[in-house]
């Protein structure tokens, strides 16, 4: 039995070698959705006009004219459909009367058929016109259970009477066919030219029934003119990607789809990007209009799930007939559910099919945060749901706020037309795809590129064109010298052509040549696997990146082999270590996104990353599997020098080897990431590192961490960044243009690094003695004042411009004179206030408190009630009561610490006595 779109198109269309048509039949187009159904044949506008797809236990064939089912000339074809829909050699076939002819076409072909008014109870083959209203259940059951339906009409004509408006959902043809998610629409197929494919053809890009969806969106918008998801939540972006889903609600920006909905065989779903939209009474018009939109007034019970109690609230006190269930009943009209779960995923989306409606509501960010390698398309539970009805919920957010309802023209973005659109603009054949969109649809594509595509036509007809789209544009040169602009064509195809390659595409052709290459023409990737040994015990609290020492080639796959064990213990596999994605930023230096990560859940697996990068393998936090040896096909090796285990032979040795474009610098506490061109005038990285192994040891001091780290830090230096000069995380990142600043001894003991430390002592800072946004860019420069001092022998005045005597005093009196306003206490003016305590007190009090602060159980949320714990405790460790040099600060004082803090003798005397009454 063929069960596959690929397996059932052989078994449809062997020894059929040509499409002899009836001329006098005009066929109307049939419209695919969903992930069932899949093209036979498709003439040469793209229209198709031969169908099949599966249904519950059975399938169907659909064809475009009744009258090709009449037709002697198909009977290689007809023949073919009815042995594939037939369930068993010995199953009945049986024929309409409608379609009596076509008894004499199989039995003159062998086939023994029967004229029968309906299926029979025996599940076999039923053949049938699209013009019958009255089997419409009988037929849908039929095919569930395992028969096989061939169906054939056209809807022009019907249309012509009935009204185009009509077509999609009251055909009679499509009450049945639309199940497996196949449409006869009004329009007229072309019949002059047809080509006999040798796979599945593509499904076309194109959507024609936006009028039909344009009337479903001013239903559920009528009477609102403001949508406030000001709700209690963030919600997600949504994908709107099936050709008979619409985008309902819409930022200020146009772009983001925080609301929306689909048909969806002869049901219809409303999606929410966060499920407390569902449940907000500030929503209530819209969940009124949608549960209407929903139910079609058919007077069935509105199921609500256990998860939205007060959804179920709100509809009882409009009168709306509903009840609390925890799952899905037969009985329902409509379901109401969150999408964190995707238990009952195939019985949801029969259930739609067959003309049941679906409120569902949730967002996949914090999933996506915590199961990073994974994609959110692919395996988030609601996307398990929803991805078949062409609706899917991304992991980037929303900003909550009050959106205005747009005009229909704005509100009509939807990413199979503006993808259509795109394609004819980079093939030369017009299209008019705003410049807005151009960045749109490189995240859209990259969601949807995510979404499991194998099996299903609907999303391999997408990658098929992209894949073409590709290799006739090439894809986009970018660099610093030939930077593009994110809201272009190039930006959107640098985006596509990098998620396509994650979803498995061979994407060789696309970076041959394509002008960005880092790599030296010469260098090769091995052909001989290489075993390396990475530490599989990570007793931190956070994941880590272990260093291969490989580097893969842009545009090649490396096949990466571990033990059953490792496999099963969570490890993932990193290509790339600039993480930065560039969505946002203005002009590209390099494209959006350069890394990908997957897990590694699996002994085996082959990996690629159309940009090339180091090698990696993410062991995550707890993991105890010691030693892991890792092989790796197609790297090549990578300048990697670890302090205390890479000899300096081994150093001068690997350097005169053709080495990947970046290398490593590394300590047990830190690792430096640059370009391997920086990294040649290194003769010995010891005493480089050894410097940086002091720093750290500093920065750990401070921070009352244990050293070495349980996690190194890691420095990477990147063409381009997400935001500013450097930024703190992990990895902390830098423009290439710091290289020097972290690899050359001389100018690190002469001109210090400032950067590095303010980012390092980024990393350093707790929630629970921080006081957003006060001290967010005051606190890390403690670090860097101790470093420089401690280690660099560079005294905070020579440091950095601001800490100059005559600059900070500056500071105090401009502060003082605003009357010490807690608004304007942050940044530097912040610093003064924790430099003046050091000065007086010394760096020991910091440092016990930071370790105690490690200690405390439950820390105050709110700033006030924080600063006054600091207060406290710091008051504590100096043995004197600061309340009044923290009241001369602004800070706001409450009265039961400063009683508290009384016992202590009071710090009279302090830094900015001097200052206060001055004016």
């Amino acid at each position: 039995m063929a069960t596959t779109p690929d397996a059932a198109f052989e078994a449809l269309m062997n020894g059929v070698t040509s499409w002899d048509l009836p001329k006098e039949f005009t066929p109307s187009e049939l419209l695919l959705i969903g992930e069932a159904a899949f093209p036979v044949m498709v003439n040469d506008k793209g229209q198709v006009l031969i169908a099949a797809s599966f249904y519950g236990q059975g399938r169907l064939v659909v064809l475009s004219h009744e009258g090709y089912l009449l037709h002697a000339g198909l009977a290689p074809f007809l023949l073919n459909a009815v042995s594939w829909l037939c369930p068993s050699p010995e199953a009945p076939i049986a024929v309409h009367s409608s379609l009596a002819s076509l008894v004499n076409i199989l039995r003159d072909s062998g086939v023994n058929a029967l004229v029968q008014p309906e299926p029979g109870e025996a599940l076999g083959v039923f053949c049938i016109d699209a013009y019958n209203d009255t089997l419409t259940e009988k037929l849908v059951q039929f095919v569930k259970h395992g028969g096989g339906l061939l169906i054939g009409g056209q809807a022009c004509n019907w249309a012509s009477q009935q009204g185009s408006d009509k077509v999609l959902f009251s055909f009679p043809g499509n009450q049945v066919t639309s199940v497996a998610g196949v449409y006869f629409t009004d329009v007229y197929g072309g019949i002059n030219r047809f080509k006999v494919s040798k796979k599945v053809p593509k499904i076309p890009l194109h959507i024609r029934c936006w009028e039909e969806l344009r009337r479903d969106q001013e239903q559920l918008l009528d009477g609102i003119s403001m949508l406030d998801i000001r709700t209690g939540g963030v919600p997600s972006q949504l994908l709107v990607h099936g050709s008979l889903a619409f985008p309902v609600g819409l930022d200020n920006s146009f772009l983001s789809c925080f609301l929306a909905a689909a048909r969806y065989g002869c049901g219809r779903v409303v999606l929410a990007a966060h499920e407390a939209m569902l449940c907000a009474p500030k929503m209530e018009p819209f969940l009124l209009n949608a549960i209407r939109w929903l139910s079609r007034d058919q007077g069935k019970t509105i199921g609500v799930n256990k998860s939205l109690k007060n959804l179920n609230s709100l509809l009882l006190k409009h009168g709306v007939k509903c009840s609390l269930e925890s799952h899905l009943t037969s009985d329902m009209g409509v379901y109401c559910c969150v999408a964190y779960s995707d238990q009952d995923a195939k019985k949801i989306q029969e259930f739609v099919a067959e003309g049941g409606g679906l409120l569902i509501g949730g967002q996949s960010w914090w999933w996506a945060s915590q199961n990073q390698g994974s994609s959110a398309l692919r395996s988030f539970p609601g996307n398990v749901v929803l991805n078949p009805f062409g609706l899917s919920i991304l992991p980037q957010t929303i900003s909550p706020g009050c959106f205005p309802v747009l005009p229909i023209d704005i509100r009509n973005y939807h990413f199979r037309r503006a993808l259509s659109e795109f394609q004819a603009m980079v093939n030369h054949k017009g299209g008019n795809l705003e410049k807005k969109y151009f960045g749109k649809l490189g995240v859209d594509g990259a969601g949807f590129l995510q979404i499991p595509a194998k099996g299903v036509p609907a999303y391999i007809s997408v990658h098929r064109i992209l894949r073409k789209m590709l290799r006739q544009a090439g894809l986009p040169a970018v660099s610093k010298n030939n930077p593009v602009s994110s809201q272009s064509c190039e930006a959107a195809l640098l985006c596509l052509a990098t998620e396509l390659a994650h979803s498995g595409t061979d994407c060789s052709q696309i970076a041959h040549n394509h002008g960005t290459q880092t790599c030296s023409s010469d260098l090769c990737s091995s052909e001989h696997p290489i075993t390396v040994e990475i530490n599989g015990t990570n007793t931190g609290d956070s994941d880590v990146w272990m260093s291969t020492g490989l580097y893969l080639l842009e545009g090649q796959s490396t096949e990466i082999s571990l033990s059953e064990p490792a496999a099963s213990a969570g490890l993932k596999v990193q290509i790339g270590c600039h993480t930065d994605n560039l969505s946002h930023a203005r002009q590209l230096f390099r494209a959006p996104v350069v890394t990908y990560q997957c897990c590694m859940d699996r002994t085996q697996r082959s990996v690629s990353c159309l940009w090339g990068g180091l090698l990696y393998i993410i062991v995550p936090k707890g993991c105890q599997l010691g030693p892991v040896s890792v092989t790796i096909t197609k790297a090549v090796p990578a300048p990697y020098y670890k302090l205390g285990k890479t000899s300096l032979e081994e150093w001068k040795s690997c350097m005169q080897k053709n080495l990947g474009p970046w290398g490593e610098l590394a300590t047990d506490s830190v690792i430096l990431t640059v370009p391997t061109e920086s990294l040649k005038n290194l003769e010995d990285p010891a005493p480089l590192l050894q410097l940086w192994d002091e720093i750290m040891k500093a920065v750990a001091k401070l921070a009352a961490q244990p050293f070495p780290f349980e996690r190194p830090e890691r420095i990477v230096t990147d063409v381009q960044i997400s935001n500013g000069w450097m930024h703190s995380g992990y990895p902390i990142m830098c423009h290439v243009e710091s290289v020097q600043e972290l690899v050359s001894l001389a100018d690190i003991r002469s001109k210090g690094l400032w950067g590095p430390i303010h980012e390092l002592g980024h990393n350093q800072q707790r929630s629970g003695w921080e006081f957003r946004p006060h001290t967010t860019e005051a606190t890390c420069n403690l670090w860097s004042v101790y470093v420089h001092e401690t280690v660099l022998g560079i005294p905070r005045a020579q440091a950095h411009p601001q800490l100059k005597p005559e600059e900070r005093e500056k500071r105090i009196k401009e502060h003082l004179q605003k009357g010490a306003p807690l608004s304007d206490w942050k940044v530097w003016t912040a610093l003064e206030t924790y430099l003046q305590l050091q000065e007086v007190f010394g760096w020991e009090p910091f440092m016990n408190l930071f370790a105690e602060y490690q200690c405390i159980v439950h820390i105050p949320k709110d700033n006030e009630s924080k600063m006054n714990l600091w207060l406290k405790l710091f008051s504590e460790k100096v043995q004197k009561n600061l309340v009044p040099f923290f009241e001369a600060w602004g800070w706001p004082i409450q009265k039961p610490v400063a009683e508290a803090l009384a016992c202590f003798p009071s710090w009279q005397d302090h830094p900015l006595k001097m200052y206060i009454g001055m004016e």
